[in-house]
Order: C-alpha cells, then sequence, then structure tokens
C-alpha cells in the first residue's frame, strides 16, 4: 500500500518522549490513516525549503519514494526567517524550492502535495486574532500549486479563521503555551490533522483512499471540529 513521505518543519515533526507534550502533524496523522498506510516523516525542527535540501533530506526521500506514494510539502515558517541559512525569497527561490519538491516526487511517480503552514497563535492586547504571520509566503505556495497544477491544502486559511473564532484563551490549549505560540501539543496536533484529512477528503481519489473511515466520528462528533 502506499505510502506518505511527509517534509517539514517542527510543527509536522514525528517527536519523541524527550521533547513531550510538542506534537507534529505526522504524528497525529497516523489516528486518520487506513491500515497499511505507512507515515514515513522527514519533517525536522528549523527546517526551510533551503536548508532541507541543502542538508540533503530531499534526496533522502528521493531515495525512498516510489510510484503511487505520497510526498506532503509544508514549509513557511523557517523560510521567512532572516538566516542566510534558512531564507528563501517568497517570489523567486521559495518557489523555485518548492518546485524541487514537486518535480522530486513526479520522477518517481509519487503524487505531491502542497501545505501551507498553520498559523500562529498571535492575539492582541484585546484578544482580537492577528492574521497574516507567515506574510506573502502562503500565497507562493498557493501560487506555484496553480502554476504546477498541484493540489493544495490551505491550512494556513483553515487555522486563522478557526483561531479567530476560538479565541485567545480557548486557543492556548492547543499550543505548547506560554512556551511558544507555534508548535503545537497532541491536541492541537490532533486538530491541525484533522483539518488536513478533511480537505484530503475533499479532493477525492488517489488522496481520500489514504483515510480511514469517519463512520465513527460522524456519529459521535468526537472529532467534529468544523
Amino acid at each position: 500500500m502506499a505510502a506518505i513521505f511527509y517534509a517539514g518543519d517542527s510543527t509536522v515533526k514525528f517527536n519523541k518522549i524527550d521533547s513531550y507534550p510538542q506534537t507534529g502533524i505526522s504524528q497525529a496523522m497516523l489516528l486518520f490513516l487506513k491500515d497499511g498506510v505507512a507515515m514515513r516523516s522527514f519533517a525536522q525542527n528549523g527546517r526551510s525549503t533551503k536548508s532541507f535540501i541543502d542538508e540533503g533530506r530531499l534526496d533522502g526521500i528521493a531515495r525512498e519514494i516510489g510510484e503511487g506514494d505520497f510526498l506532503f510539502i509544508q514549509f513557511g515558517h523557517n523560510d521567512e526567517k532572516d538566516d542566510p541559512e534558512r531564507h528563501t525569497d517568497p517570489e523567486t527561490t521559495f518557489p523555485e524550492n518548492l518546485m524541487k519538491f514537486i518535480q522530486t516526487a513526479r520522477d518517481k511517480g509519487a503524487y505531491p502535495v502542497l501545505i501551507t503552514p498553520i498559523a500562529r497563535r498571535l492575539f492582541d492586547e484585546k484578544g482580537n486574532f492577528r492574521p497574516g504571520s507567515h506574510g506573502p509566503y502562503p500565497e507562493a505556495i498557493r501560487e506555484t500549486g496553480r502554476r504546477a497544477g498541484v493540489p493544495v491544502i490551505d491550512l494556513t486559511a483553515i487555522t486563522e479563521g478557526y483561531l479567530a473564532e476560538l479565541g485567545d484563551i480557548a486557543s492556548k490549549a492547543y499550543f505548547m503555551w506560554p512556551k511558544d505560540n507555534t508548535h503545537l501539543k497532541p491536541e492541537g496536533a490532533v486538530l491541525m490533522a484533522d483539518f488536513l484529512c478533511r480537505e484530503l477528503e475533499k479532493l477525492g481519489e488517489p488522496y481520500s483512499g489514504l483515510l480511514a473511515s469517519r463512520a465513527f466520528q460522524e456519529e459521535n462528533k468526537g472529532l467534529d471540529v468544523s
């Protein structure tokens, strides 16, 4: 059966007990996958598209990914940082790097999926959510997807809308607050994975075929966050 190869940063990473309770989306996705679908998480803390490629991590994916597999590509948090080892330009080097990921998948007969970064949990002194924490990077991902004919799951838009509705106080339960407002606790990772998998369902086959049945969930509303 197919495998998901997930490239990304610390919001995606499959964490171990030494960083608990920090949890990545690739971990939580296991709850939603059909039996037999493997999760191969290559995500690492602090990586941008540039550093991920420079360190040979994309080459590592290329050696293992095969026909019918999926490459999930989720970056932005670190590409936007003012660091020469990680920074990319949203109009040039960032989309160019995204295309390298896409081409790697296509060369191997795999399905690339672009995913915009989750929103940071940022509120002003009046408790109003502050959108736009990733600047032009989410739109660069959307545009790359349009040009390349690749599905884009817009977690930025989804999570910005959700956090604005949820509010400052309630949203703290999902993030590593008060340590930070970027990384996720287990509950937050499950929430974000649920958003992601609902979008995969909307895409239809072959993407929806990765997922376990939601019959129990819809009956009991245990994870209904829509």
